[in-house]
């Protein structure tokens, strides 16, 4: 076998070996049993949420042992093909074998990132907002361009994306949405996007001159139905208002929005999609999820970092440089990931982005380690 395919097939162990750790392996096949017992309670279903719970739990339990299975059995069926092939000196069938190796190293890889997910809300649904930072329309644009991108990478991986709110800019683009995205894992990918995000390009407005504009990214995750956060009614004002807008795609159009304000920690929640019973609910979850969010991060040291140190919308404060003039770069300020396919990135291809940061929270290094190496 080639030192190159050699060096392919110890990078799948090596994604095997990490899966396994992480799906407890030796454990699995009983705690799948205990799964199938429980399924078949004849009262499991009285409490449909926790039913529900239950089943989201077991499939993701079967997903990963046959992800793990998959992956160990085609990397013995492929390595067998290459010595079979070299046996026989059949060059067309090492190359095949070779190939389908290489891809199957990517597969595996991706699998290692998501058996990673496993933080205490990593699994569930979240808010994503967008707010553009000082700069009038140029940054008002950029939080439109902002949105685009979530919106096509939400849609890429099958996620539901729901609107809850949003105000439009004076001139163009918007100054603030907020959205739900729902899928498995949602929070998990998108929490490593927390941050300031900086754009330099010609500004499309008439100018001509090379712009740099901001735009703030905060994510929160839903707060699963078991997981109880207390409110005090005195602590929060709930105002109603009349919502404006001109109508058309991602612009408001109703006028039942309610906001609500929680006056310990200055959180300011609006919904403004619904009727004006289902903002009130729609915002005091969001409200929870901050909240919920905030205890996360006084025991997420990762994740604390990020937004001790989110600041204002403006220099200093970025975890990521987006350049289009005067040459092509995006560029992840924390990993030091970075491509020239910044329309693709701009499209939604951000995997690979909120991948690097993923493991690098996971292997514990700082943000100025990944900046020295």
């Amino acid at each position: 076998m080639r030192a190159e395919t050699q060096n392919t097939v110890e990078k799948i162990r090596k994604s095997l070996g990490l899966l396994e750790q992480r799906l407890d392996w030796e454990t699995a096949e009983f705690r799948l049993e205990e799964f199938n017992a429980r399924v078949e309670d004849p009262n499991l279903w009285d409490d449909p949420a926790a039913a529900q719970k239950l089943m989201r739990e077991r499939q993701q339990l079967v997903d990963a042992m046959e992800t793990y299975k998959s992956i160990k059995q085609e990397l013995a069926d492929q390595i067998e093909l290459i010595e079979l092939g070299e046996m026989e000196e059949d060059d067309e069938v090492v190359s095949e074998a070779e190939t389908a190796l290489k891809a199957l190293a990517e597969t595996a890889g991706q699998k290692e990132l998501e058996a990673l997910l496993d933080g205490e809300a990593d699994g569930n649904d979240t808010f994503l907002e967008i707010n553009a930072g000082a700069g009038g329309t140029e940054a008002c644009d950029w939080a439109a361009m902002l949105q685009r991108m979530y919106v096509r990478w939400a849609e890429k991986r099958g996620y539901e994306v729901e609107l809850q709110s949003e105000e439009a800019g004076a001139e163009a683009g918007i100054k603030s949405c907020a959205y739900k995205i729902s899928g498995q894992n949602a929070y998990g990918w998108l929490k490593s996007e927390s941050g300031v995000h900086r754009l330099v390009r010609i500004s499309p407005f008439g100018k001509g001159t090379r712009e740099t504009s901001f735009a703030s990214v905060w994510v929160y995750p839903v707060v699963d139905d078991n997981i109880e956060i207390e409110v005090n009614p005195a602590d929060i004002r709930i105002d109603t208002y009349r919502s404006s807008g001109a109508g058309g795609q991602h612009v408001n159009t109703t006028d039942s929005a309610v906001r609500i304000t929680h006056h310990p920690t200055g959180i300011v929640v609006t919904s403004s999609e619904k009727s004006q019973h289902q903002n009130r609910d729609i915002a005091m979850k969001a409200l929870k999820s901050r909240l919920y969010q905030m205890e996360l991060d006084r025991r997420n040291a990762a994740i604390n970092e990020a937004h001790e140190n989110k600041g204002s919308a403006g220099w200093g404060n970025q975890i990521r440089s987006y350049v289009l003039q005067p040459y092509q770069m995006v560029k992840d300020l924390r990993t030091n990931h970075e491509t020239s396919d910044t329309q693709g990135v701009l499209d939604g291809d951000l995997d690979p982005f909120m991948g690097a940061t993923l493991a690098q929270q996971v292997s514990g290094k700082s943000r100025a380690d990944a900046r020295e190496d």
